[in-house]
């Protein structure tokens, strides 16, 4: 796993528990109001940190910490999410995932094996826009939506709202398609 950072702890990360938060190196999209560049871009990556002391870390914290938030960059890209999530789970925490949804197969077998608790998805913008950001198959996202949505797992699809890159009408279409009960739009702070 290429792990980038590790918070030790967030009140804010994982809705209403204190939560440890791993994040993952490297991305399959470019959004042009990145906050983690050294983590998006390979000229910025920074060195990795050690696995075994991240676990050697959160196995001190089993009682006070109540979940894990795993982020990026985008984690659906590491090749060994799915192994990493298992040992997290073994030591009694809630996972929180964060992801841009590119990689539904990962999101349907993390859900099938009953591994993940609660899933963060961005959407980045209307489809019709999706180029800005991505260029793959847009459908991989939309299947990403739509498993999520049909799951029992706790989860939210926000948007970052950058007034350079989205208007409201993307905004609007973006609702139409998924549910809006689990919709935010967060505020875009430029550096």
């Amino acid at each position: 796993m290429k792990i980038a950072g590790l918070q030790k702890l967030s009140l804010i990360d994982y809705p209403q528990l204190p939560a440890a938060v791993i994040f993952t190196q490297g991305c399959n999209m470019k959004c042009p109001y990145c906050h983690n560049p050294q983590l998006v871009h390979p000229k910025l990556f920074e060195n990795l940190l050690n696995e075994e002391e991240v676990f050697k870390f959160l196995s001190k914290r089993v009682k006070l910490l109540k979940g894990v938030v795993i982020t990026g960059g985008e984690p659906t890209i590491q090749k060994d999410l799915v192994e990493f999530i298992l040992k997290i789970k073994n030591l009694g925490f809630l996972v929180k995932l964060d992801t841009n949804g590119t990689n539904p197969n990962i999101l349907e077998e993390l859900i099938s094996k009953n591994i993940v608790d609660f899933i963060a998805m961005d959407i980045k913008t209307d489809f019709a826009k999706y180029h800005t950001f991505f260029s793959g198959d847009l459908n991989l996202i939309k299947t990403s939506i739509n498993i999520i949505k049909s799951s029992n797992i706790m989860h939210l699809f926000r948007t970052t709202y950058d007034e350079d890159v989205l208007q409201d009408i993307d905004l609007h279409n973006i609702k139409n398609f998924i549910d809006k009960s689990n919709y935010i739009v967060q505020e875009c702070n430029k550096i």
